[in-house]
């Protein structure tokens, strides 16, 4: 999931190198995920029992200090298409890190960032991106604990993508008919039905009570969209 959320937000290209520096729980479940999407990964850790872990599960995984230039430069960081800041809760090596990357000319940094200020000073740093992955994780799970989604990525600007029931009022009707887009301002991209292949939606198509949505538009809308109409139980 931590690695289809890079690739699908920002397009990692399938022949993009990715480091990974921190092999912690994060670091190391993003690192491991953008493997298996075909990517080729360094991960980077002070700690040599992390690096031994890691070993033989990333292309490469080496032990060295991030915050040394000279070190990163000799193992050909400079070289990624995208880097991600994952160490944990060392704030001083986090940003560091980061501006070591900064001057190596890395074109998209990625940081996790543990609280709303390490976030900013890190994007006055060189940030690209700030991923607050408590957070994000959170309210990932509240949606899915409410039952009003499935699944859902959120970006971030506030927009978001996510799998749903087919809310009440569109059942029986097609796209057009509903006009999801105008009422709710939320986009039916998908429409997934039990033992059919998923289908992309169009204004002719129609929704069945079982049916599974896969919409995008702004996190509001999809919210109230998501509970819009729902089927009692």
């Amino acid at each position: 999931m931590l690695g289809r959320i890079f690739t699908e937000q920002f397009a990692f290209s399938a022949s993009d190198s990715v480091v990974v520096i921190g092999l912690g729980r994060f670091g190391g479940a993003v690192a491991q995920s953008l493997m298996r999407l075909g990517h080729d990964v360094m991960g980077i850790d002070n700690r040599e029992d992390l690096v031994q872990f890691w070993g033989d599960r990333l292309t490469h995984a080496v032990q060295a200090d991030s915050t040394n230039e000279s070190i990163m430069l000799q193992l050909g960081v400079a070289d990624f298409s995208h880097a991600i800041v994952a160490i944990g809760s060392n704030l001083s090596a986090s940003l560091m890190t980061l501006m070591v990357l900064t001057e190596l000319g890395i074109k998209d940094i990625w940081v996790k960032a543990q609280t709303p200020e390490h976030g900013q000073i890190a994007q006055r740093i060189g940030a690209h991106h700030v991923i607050f992955p408590e957070a994000d994780m959170g309210a990932r799970v509240a949606h899915l604990i409410t039952g009003r989604m499935m699944d859902f990525i959120e970006f971030e600007d506030g927009f978001a993508i996510a799998k749903i029931h087919a809310p009440l009022d569109t059942h029986h009707q097609t796209l057009a008919e509903s006009q999801v887009r105008s009422r709710h301002g939320v986009t039916v991209v998908g429409v997934k039905r039990a033992n059919e292949d998923f289908q992309h939606a169009q204004p002719e198509t129609r929704i069945l009570p079982n049916d599974l949505l896969i919409v995008s538009g702004p996190t509001k809308k999809i919210e109230v969209f998501a509970s819009s109409g729902r089927k009692r139980k």
